[in-house]
C-alpha cells in the first residue's frame, strides 16, 4: 500500500522550532522527488520545499532561510526542519510525492503564545 503518514506537529510559541517527519511506505525515497507543502485556513495549499531523486532541494524564498526538508532513506522518511516560527506559520502541512501525486493527511502546526 502506497502511504504518506506525516507527523510532529502541535502547539509552539513564536521563535520555537518544530521537525515534522514523513513517513513513506510503498515508495522507495531514493527514487521519487518528495516535497512540503501548508494550508493556512481560508487559504489555497502553498508549496513550500522538495528534494529530488537527485538530493537536488528548492524551496520558497520566503521560508529558505528557515525551513529546511531532508530525508532519511534508512527510516524511508522525509523531514521538514522548521526555525524560528511566526504566527502566520500556523496551518496544517503535508508531504507529497510527485510522480504519482500522492499526499498524506497532513499535520497541523500552530504557532501561539
Amino acid at each position: 500500500q502506497v502511504q504518506l503518514v506525516e507527523s510532529g506537529g502541535g502547539l509552539v510559541q513564536p521563535g520555537g522550532s518544530l521537525r515534522l517527519s514523513c513517513a513513506a511506505s510503498g515508495i522507495i525515497l531514493r527514487t521519487a522527488t518528495m516535497g512540503w507543502f501548508r494550508q493556512a485556513p481560508g487559504k489555497d495549499r502553498e508549496w513550500l520545499t522538495t528534494i529530488t531523486d537527485g538530493g537536488t532541494i528548492d524551496s520558497l524564498d520566503s521560508v529558505k532561510d528557515r525551513f529546511t526538508i531532508s530525508r532519511d532513506f534508512a527510516k524511508n522518511s522525509v523531514y521538514l526542519q522548521m526555525n524560528s516560527l511566526k504566527p502566520e506559520d500556523t496551518a496544517v502541512y503535508y508531504c507529497k510525492e510527485f510522480s504519482r501525486g500522492i499526499w498524506g493527511q497532513g499535520t497541523l502546526v500552530t504557532v501561539s503564545s
